[in-house]
């Protein structure tokens, strides 16, 4: 299986990478993440041979030839792009995987240019960082499944969740559904930060009284929608502006909204977590300006 390199129009900022050296299977020095991506090929295969029990982990059914479109913004993330990619192979239906590697300064193009030749992905590079937001913009007219679910390039989220999140999409249930930290046990949420948990929790309730909503977690990362609505919203926002923008755009054309319970395994900074004082005061800001502004 092969990558999709998908060439972009320059205005965009990204571009198909071509590698300036020789990653033949035959030319590997082995290295920790490289092991990993042997367990990839092995979960590849597996998931071949048994693509006809694929089901047996749901407990609800999937309409005909459904497929879940991954979007995975990926910045800096050699040590964990691998294992994400592995986990979202195992789910229990069929899964296009959509990468947006985002300007990284590490190893993650070299890991990236190596799970092409295990993963079907669809790989798409931004020259320069841009941010979250501006990778979702960019993977969202690539996407060609039933459903889009956002999913991140580290640890902090389980995609084993994703069959929970989509299930009331696929039931009819609801339009739009994001996995709440703050649902059922959320033991690991506590282990973040407070600042976090606090900046969290009041741009929430912010939203909602923008919104008329009533989400517990605005700023979850895993959001999902069918194709056919996230499709049609354009997205101005660059970095994490785009949560409250896409929630407030979202409510704005009355869709359902639905929360379920998720997992969550917080990062410090020490580990790579991002998210700053910064970001906070620009989410605060597009909270209310999309209250107005479409």
């Amino acid at each position: 299986m092969t990558a999709t390199l998908l060439e972009q129009p320059q205005s965009n900022h990204a571009q198909a990478w071509e590698p300036t050296v020789d990653h033949s299977t035959d030319s590997f020095d082995l290295v920790p993440w490289e092991f990993r991506l042997a367990e990839t090929q092995e979960f590849a295969d597996e998931l071949t041979a048994e693509q006809s029990d694929r089901q047996c982990g749901l407990d609800y059914a999937l309409p005909h030839e459904f497929k879940l479109s991954v979007i995975v913004p990926v910045y800096n993330e050699e040590d964990t792009i691998a294992t994400i990619v592995s986990r979202l192979m195992q789910l229990p239906f069929r899964t296009e995987i959509v990468i947006v590697e985002d300007g990284s300064t590490d190893g993650t193009r070299d890991v990236l240019t190596r799970l092409a030749h295990f993963c079907d992905l669809k790989i798409l590079y931004h020259q320069r960082n841009q941010g979250k937001g501006a990778a979702i913009r960019t993977a969202i007219p690539n996407v060609t499944g039933d459903i889009v679910v956002i999913q991140d390039a580290d640890f902090e989220y389980d995609p084993k969740d994703l069959i929970q999140v989509i299930r009331p999409l696929v039931n009819g249930d609801a339009d739009v559904s994001y996995g709440s930290r703050y649902l059922g046990n959320h033991s690991q949420v506590k282990k973040s930060s407070f600042l976090h948990r606090l900046g969290n929790q009041v741009l929430t309730c912010l939203s909602n009284c923008v919104t008329g909503l009533h989400l517990t977690d605005m700023e979850t990362c895993y959001k999902a929608f069918p194709r056919s609505i996230i499709q049609r919203i354009t997205i101005q926002q660059n970095r994490f502006g785009f949560e409250p923008e896409i929630t407030a755009k979202l409510a704005k054309r009355r869709y359902r909204f639905q929360e379920c319970p998720i997992h969550y395994h917080a990062r410090n900074w020490s580990e790579g977590k991002e998210i700053g004082w910064k970001d906070a005061i620009s989410t605060l800001w597009c909270i209310f300006r999309y209250r107005f502004i479409d």
